[in-house]
Order: structure tokens, then sequence, then C-alpha cells
């Protein structure tokens, strides 16, 4: 360490007090391999292992990686590109020490992904959401961010047959899912990553772990690390984890229904302690402009086919209209209870999303709704108080109630005109999303179902 002060300063390399510390950080931990964390277009982790020789060049001059590998199923970019670690977001990987005997540990950075000419990549999700958290600061705004993630456990992948039956908040006798949350839990909490809750939810083997606040981009990393902590846990206990919206027709879909609050340094701008149900004024703005552009956003928010057989299959609790209510569940924005004398709990949750989001893309598009809803000084729809999951699409337009796009194809169809959405994303990013969602859809439509041969084969 001594002797590389000593070149950088000959040298005049410039290394940031922060990247010095995680430097050393990796010199006193024995670290042998900086996993080097980045997403494709679809929010799917990618990762470059380097020796941690090699992490100071890294700091200074990156990684080159070929662009390809971060456009989800399309690869039309073949350009060299470069990694950056971001210095922040150093952790060790607890569940990778002792691999084969070898005690060195292991340790993540995600990174930013640069051009050659070292000028941020258009096609960084990362990115995208750095820069609306950049224009929400320049107007004094900070969004933050709680998720709870929910998925399933099977005990294969080819079956899909459940780790155990049970059902909503249920202690099940012996069940494998507590001592497994129990071993996430405990590796994310070592990963510097506070879990507020966990329990089983609805449907046999599946779970839930909820992550407390965060700002948006440390939320977006803490989902990404959650989901490979989750799945490298599941794979240790012999068992398959999954993100799918609906993995199981006759069962709930896993959704990530997010909590949001707005604050201007230390206070909260969704509090109003004159307001009815302490919602502000400016809350309602915000809640609006989401409102607005659930149309524009809903291919990235919702981005597969599965998605949208879970909000709308038969009987299904996912909100299927563009509505907001207090305490309704049944809306797709829910204003919780929350305590009036700690303004900080004010807060709204999106029931829309789901668990298999880039949250990145996701966060970036929320926040810019929300903002322009600010911005407009929007008027909010009112609240709904009825139960929305009793209610008809034909009912829901004679109350004047928007329903949300009933397929990827239909959301599609907005997100492609939609030049709100091009605009946050930028114009690559929003054409590789069209490139591999069109992919999916062509893919989709050519497959011959079961349900089509059970039905239809013998009787034509």
């Amino acid at each position: 360490m001594v002797q590389r002060a000593v070149e950088r300063i000959w040298y005049n390399i410039s290394i940031s007090p922060q990247e010095e510390f995680v430097l050393q950080m990796v010199a006193d931990q024995g670290v042998r391999f900086v996993r080097l964390w980045f997403v494709d277009i679809i929010g799917r982790l990618k990762s470059i292992a380097i020796d941690s020789s090699d992490l100071e060049e890294a700091f200074t001059n990156g990684v080159s990686f070929d662009g390809s590998s971060i456009e989800g199923s399309t690869r039309i970019l073949e350009a060299d590109m470069y990694l950056r670690p971001d210095a922040s977001t150093f952790q060790m990987l607890p569940w990778r020490d002792d691999v084969q005997g070898d005690t060195k540990g292991v340790a993540r950075l995600f990174c930013d992904v640069l051009e050659a000419d070292g000028t941020s990549a258009p096609i960084d999700s990362r990115n995208v959401l750095k820069r609306l958290i950049a224009q929400g600061e320049s107007q004094g705004y900070q969004l933050y961010a709680a998720p709870e993630i929910e998925f399933y456990l099977f005990k294969n992948s080819r079956k899909l047959k459940p780790v155990d039956q049970g059902g909503y908040f249920d202690q099940v006798p012996r069940g494998v899912g507590q001592d497994f949350r129990r071993v996430v839990i405990t590796t994310l909490e070592e990963m510097g990553i506070s879990v507020e809750v966990s329990h089983h939810e609805a449907g046999p083997g599946q779970n839930e772990i909820n992550l407390r606040p965060a700002d948006v981009l440390s939320t977006a990393d803490n989902i990404i690390t959650a989901r490979a902590v989750i799945k490298e846990t599941a794979l240790k206990f012999g068992m398959q984890a999954s993100f799918l919206p609906k993995p199981l027709a006759k069962q709930p879909g896993s959704a990530m229904h997010t909590h949001f609050a707005l604050f201007e340094g230390d206070t909260n701008l969704f509090f109003d302690a004159a307001a009815t149900h302490h919602l502000s004024a400016l809350a309602k703005q915000f809640i609006a402009g989401i409102l607005a552009r659930e149309d524009d956003i809903c291919a990235v928010t919702n981005q597969f086919v599965n998605s949208y057989k879970r909000i709308f299959a038969q009987h299904s609790e996912a909100p299927k209209y563009c509505t907001w209510g207090h305490n309704n569940s049944s809306a797709m924005v829910r204003i919780p209870l929350f305590n009036a004398k700690d303004s900080a709990t004010a807060r709204f949750e999106l029931r829309s999303l789901d668990t298999a989001t880039n949250p990145y893309l996701s966060f970036a598009l929320i926040f810019a709704s929300g903002l322009e809803g600010v911005q407009n000084s929007a008027e909010i729809v009112p609240a709904v108080t009825q139960n929305l999951h009793s209610i008809s699409a034909s009912e829901a337009l004679q109350l004047g109630i928007k329903e949300l796009p009933t397929s990827l194809e239909h959301a599609l169809q907005h997100f492609t005109s939609s030049d709100f959405a091009q605009s946050v994303l930028g114009s690559t990013v929003h054409k590789h999303i069209l490139t591999n969602k069109q992919r999916e859809l062509i893919d989709y439509t050519n497959q011959i179902t079961a349900v089509e041969l059970h039905h239809v084969f013998d009787v034509v």
C-alpha cells in the first residue's frame, strides 16, 4: 500500500479518499477477488471478477468489457465499454467465503458503465436513475423507497413444486422457509442492508422480505443484492427461488409493493399536520403525476408477458385500475396509516410494481412522473373507497376509473409513442427496451401452449 501511494504521487494518479478506504479494506480483509456488478436492460445481474490487486487500476482507468452484455437478449451493440467501480457500494460477499477450502474473502462493487472516452454510457440503467436523482436534488428533493420483495421457493425448477403449503403469515411447523429467511436476513445485514420484517406470503412456498427505507439509488442496489442473496441461499438449501410475477396459475403472484417518501433535507414533504390524513398537497401532486403517467411507464414497471398474468388473473389481488385511496389495498397507490406524531412515516405505497422489474429504470420513471406532477401542480383524481377487486372493467369505465394496460403488447403501444419515457430513459435505453420486449412478444406468440392443445386439439 505504501509503495502504491508513492507511485500515485509520482505519476499524479487521482484516488478519492473513499477509494483509498476500500483499497485498505480489501487489504485488511484478505480479499482475493472483487466482483464488479452491473445490470442489463431487464435488470439481470451481470458480474466480472477481478483480482484484488487490479482494483486500484479499475478505480483509475476502469475495466474493459463487451458492451453487448448489458442489452438483455439483444446484441446489437458490439463495442468496448468500461466498468468503473463505485467505491460507496463496497461490501463483502459472505456466502462466497471458504469455497473449496479457499478462505480468502470475496467482495463486490456496483459499477458505472462508461464509453471508451470516459463518458457515461447511455445504455447504463443505473446512470439513468442517477440522472433523475441529480434532477431532483437540483430542486431540493430526495426520494426514499422501501420495497417489499415477494418470491417463491420451489423444491425444483422443472415441476415448480413449492417447498411448503403455508399461507399468509403462517408459522409453518418445521418449515424450511423460516430457516431460509433467517439466513437471508443475516446475510443481508452482514452486507449493511437492513431488513424491517419478513414472513410467509399467501401462496404455498411464497415469502416476503421487506427492506428498510433508503435513498432510491441505494434501494435499487439493495434490491439487486437481495435478489442475488435469495437465489444463492436457495441453492445452498437445495431449492430454487423465483421472482417471476406469476409462476403458478392458481396461486397469488409476486409483487414488489414499494413505499415512497420525498424529503427536503430532514423534512418529509409528504407530511402536513393540518391536512386530511396528514397527507400534503405536494404528496397528492406527486401521486397525480404517477397516475397520469402509468400508461407510459407500465412496460418498464411490469416488463414481462408474465407480469400481466399477475395483474389480470382471475381473483387476483393485484391493482388493475389507475387509482389511489387511503388504506385501500385494492388501489394502485395506497396511503398507509402512519404515525401522525412522526412526520418521517408519511408515505405512499405503489402496488403495481412486480418483483422482476429493473429497479433503476422503474424508480427513474416513477421519480420523473412524480416530479412532473409537482412541477405542474397536478390535480389528483378523487380517492377511491370501494373494493376495486369486486368491480368489472365496464363498471370501472362507468365510474371514470382508468384500467391499467392489460398486456405487455398493450403497454408497449403506450411506451413506443411516449415522448416522456424516451426523455427520461434516453433514446438508446428506450430503443433497446422496445427491441427486447418486441422479441419477447414474438417468442411468446410463436409458442404452442398446453392450453391450446388441451382445449382445441381434439375438437378441430
